[in-house]
């Protein structure tokens, strides 16, 4: 049995990136991290564009002006102004190439076929130049940026249709049981309904991890070992849930050691989630959490999730950490680590009561876990604690 920092540890070391690359949509990219430079095809804005709603002028020494079109956005067409002549024009409009500046319309004394301005104006004021943002050829987005929301409007407003990315893990849940029963489904005596399969996809779309496959396995050694076998030889990470105890019927630790995978730890010493492998065969990873719900989505968030996110190469690989005031008091026993699930709110923290690793309900309440390392043994109102903040 090792201790969390060192499980930790393990994980950051024996996870690496995938670095692959994947083709994908602008509009089904967001989340993803560019594979290589984006140059952008075309300049932005691709023509002078007015800056605001107002009056276009070619400038001479007077005031006034002749006003002689209109030029909307959206138009392509090209008045010729000639010196101490205007044309109405609106944000976003093209700006004639005789125009070299734009009196905002709340400066312009309009008077029907003449225009008078309150001051006199420097050229290509208002006026958003020819490549502004970018030019033609030059790098849009480097390789490493991060597809954001304001990132995919950047690339489709460049007419860009598909990205270079890297490739997210194929991902496999396998959840093991005969106890469990699908929602839905009459529940008999003894059953109960599965619910990790659907909490952990959950909490991976939450991560903005998508390409997920379900599988569901009896208590038994032959299938088990199968399943198994099938999902490590087709997925870059295989998430197990139950059957990794030392019970008469837990068969996924005795299965990973027929397949000869590599054993990286097994059993850590905290709680919840105690009894915790992480191991990899080839280039699988593979971790098989406890089948107790609130341990397993624990041991997701603090192991789980930083092999997600060093196998996507990222920078910030581990929940935020933070120290807050404490507002519960709590007293833990013996001496192993324990994740409590809390409430974190304006730098104080809550602990809720139902911590039992089989609970859901206060894990449903909760938007943080608070460390407790196992040299402490009481936590009192007013204490400063270590607290792990989940993704939202």
């Amino acid at each position: 049995m090792i201790s969390v920092e060192d499980a930790i540890h393990l994980v950051k070391k024996n996870t690496k990136p995938l670095l692959k690359e994947a083709i994908k949509p602008v509009e089904k990219a967001g989340g993803y991290i560019l594979f290589k430079d984006v140059y952008s095809p075309i300049n932005m804005p691709p023509f002078r564009q007015s800056a605001m709603d107002g009056y276009a002028l070619n400038l001479h020494d007077n005031l006034s002006y002749s006003l002689i079109d209109e030029v909307k956005a959206g138009d392509n067409h090209q008045p010729i102004l000639k010196k101490g002549e205007a044309v109405r024009i609106f944000t976003g409009a093209p700006v004639p190439d005789t125009a070299n500046a734009i009196m905002m319309q709340e400066k312009v004394n309009n008077d029907g076929d003449k225009i008078t301005i309150e001051h006199s104006i420097n050229q290509e004021t208002n006026i958003r130049p020819l490549g502004e943002q970018v030019k033609a050829g030059d790098i849009a987005l480097k390789k490493g940026t991060k597809l954001t929301p304001a990132a995919i409007g950047y690339l489709t407003s460049l007419g860009i249709t598909t990205v270079s990315v890297f490739k997210k893990p194929l991902i496999a849940l396998v959840t093991t049981g005969n106890e469990l029963v699908k929602a839905g489904q009459p529940l008999n005596y003894g059953q109960i309904y599965e619910s990790n399969s659907t909490m952990l996809q959950n909490a991976l779309y939450n991560l903005k991890f998508y390409d997920i496959s379900l599988h569901k396995v009896e208590d038994d050694y032959e299938k088990t070992k199968s399943k198994l076998q099938t999902v490590i030889n087709e997925n870059d990470l295989v998430i197990v849930t139950g059957g990794i105890s030392v019970g008469d019927y837990d068969f996924v630790g005795k299965s990973l050691i027929e397949l000869n995978t590599e054993n990286i730890f097994y059993k850590v010493k905290q709680k919840p989630g105690k009894p915790l492998f992480f191991g990899k065969k080839d280039n699988t990873l593979i971790f098989a959490l406890p089948g107790n719900p609130a341990a397993a989505l624990s041991c997701f968030y603090v192991y789980v999730n930083i092999a997600l996110q060093k196998m996507m190469n990222r920078d910030v690989i581990e929940l935020p950490r933070i120290k807050a005031k404490s507002l519960s008091n709590f007293e833990k026993k013996g001496d192993r680590p324990q994740f409590l699930k809390a409430i974190y709110n304006a730098n104080n923290v809550e602990i809720l009561e139902g911590q039992n690793s089989s609970m859901l309900q206060t894990f449903a309440l909760s938007n943080a876990l608070v460390f407790i390392p196992g040299t402490v043994s009481n936590i009192s109102i007013n204490d400063n604690v270590e607290v792990i903040l989940l993704p939202s």
